[in-house]
């Protein structure tokens, strides 16, 4: 029974709401019984019939919002949900994409399984749960209070460590004045070749 209530309050993000749906689907189990007894997963059966009524709830209205008003002394409080930011991302999907991702995740099932339970194509499961959990990584974050859109930022190099441009220095003469030869005297016409020039 814990486990349908924690698969009831996934689905519908109430207590209560959740405690009446796994009553309601108890008794339309039971009801058909007969039938259902001789299947190799009557548990699953129960799962089944509690997504398809959450899913006609869903159609019927609209999303209820919950207010801001303080509740009377004694009055029936839902417990707190282990992950509250996971609970309101979920509860802002649309509801085809909700119960993709709980039978999913929550509830760990195949694309198989998740497509016979809502009635829908594995591809419609694929394209839910592709749709759904990018709304997710949008909003999950920003309830986080951070930012992690796209890559990290690359680190600036500090100015004292940035490369610095090579740059070709030319020095005259007079910068080395040891260095400098005399000019060589150009030989006359007709001197010898083998005449040896000194500085």
């Amino acid at each position: 029974m814990s486990d349908l209530l924690r698969f009831g309050h996934m689905l519908t993000g109430n207590a209560d709401a959740a405690a009446d749906l796994v009553q309601d689907a108890l008794e339309r189990t039971l009801a058909a019984w007969p039938r259902v007894r001789n299947r190799d997963d009557p548990e699953g059966y129960v799962r089944r019939t509690m997504v398809n009524r959450n899913v006609s709830v869903w159609r019927r209205r609209r999303r209820e919002y919950l207010t801001d008003d303080v509740p009377e002394s004694g009055q029936h409080l839902d417990p707190p949900l282990p992950d509250q930011e996971l609970q309101a991302a979920l509860d802002s999907l649309p509801n085809r994409q909700r119960a993709v991702l709980v039978l999913r995740f929550a509830e760990d099932l195949s694309e198989r399984q998740t497509a016979d339970m809502l009635g829908c194509s594995v591809g419609t499961v694929k394209s839910q749960t592709s749709k759904a959990l990018a709304k997710l990584r949008l909003r999950l974050p920003e309830a986080a209070g951070t930012v992690t859109r796209g890559p990290a930022p690359r680190p600036v190099r500090p100015a004292a460590e940035s490369p610095v441009e090579s740059t070709v220095v030319m020095e005259t003469p007079a910068d080395h004045p040891a260095a400098v030869e005399h000019p060589a005297k150009r030989p006359a016409a007709g001197e010898g070749e083998n005449t040896r020039w000194t500085r």
